[in-house]
């Protein structure tokens, strides 16, 4: 029977919040396919805009897909973090958001796999912003090309908007906790950061420490060696 903790909760909401917001992946970037374009006066289908044999067009999809690549690449790190947070961190809302650093800095190893885990994502973030604006650049040069009505110019703001919010989101949680040394959360509801040591790794630790002090403590009578005195 699957156990419901905590942690399992936190994955369960992390993993539902990650699939409700997949679909701006593909339709925030691959502008060129889903954006209305005019072919002979009508709306262009998903299959002319693909095979759309045009240089500029195939170039601007091309980007769409790097653009694409990228941002998955983004999310899949941030599902990384986000585990890593829920299996070792914790959130308490009685205490600061700044508890953190308090209480990480004693463990070394997790201090540090912390801040890389901030800085690799941070980059991440850059350059996905970078890869979008440009991929915007080039879709704007198509909407003036093959613009068809006041929907090719809708769909467009609308895409753009639902990625660049979540780049948003995403560049921010990254540079509080890069600059802030902390842990923030990329998919609560409400941005939060994990404040404390998880209870069950502390659990753990307790329970490794317990054994090898027991494993120290425990002399059995027989190895106990008598001192005869030969006097």
């Amino acid at each position: 029977m699957i156990k419901f903790d905590v942690d399992m909760v936190q994955r369960i909401k992390v993993c539902g919040l990650f699939f409700l917001q997949s679909y701006k992946i593909i339709t925030g970037t691959m502008l060129s396919l889903f954006i209305p374009q005019n072919c002979d006066g009508q709306i262009c289908t998903l299959q002319q805009n693909l095979e759309n044999n045009e240089r500029y067009h195939q170039i601007s999809l091309s980007w769409n897909t790097m653009t694409m690549i990228s941002f998955i690449a983004l999310y899949i790190y941030e599902l990384k973090r986000e585990n890593w947070s829920i299996k070792y961190l914790d959130i308490d809302n009685d205490k600061p958001d700044n508890e953190l650093k308090q209480v990480i800095i004693k463990h070394e190893k997790l201090d540090k796999h912390m801040d890389s885990l901030n800085l690799r994502y941070y980059n991440i973030v850059k350059v996905n912003l970078f890869m979008n604006f440009v991929n915007i650049g080039i879709v704007i040069k198509i909407l003036n090309n093959n613009y068809h009505s006041q929907s090719t110019i809708s769909c467009f703001i609308s895409f753009t908007l639902l990625i660049l919010m979540k780049l948003y989101n995403s560049f921010n949680v990254a540079y509080q906790s890069v600059k802030h040394d902390k842990m923030m959360s990329a998919y609560m509801s409400e941005f939060v950061s994990f404040n404390v040591l998880d209870k069950d790794y502390i659990e753990t630790l307790d329970i490794t420490k317990k054994d090898d002090k027991d494993n120290t403590d425990d002399t059995r009578p027989e190895d106990i060696i008598p001192i005869v005195n030969n006097e």
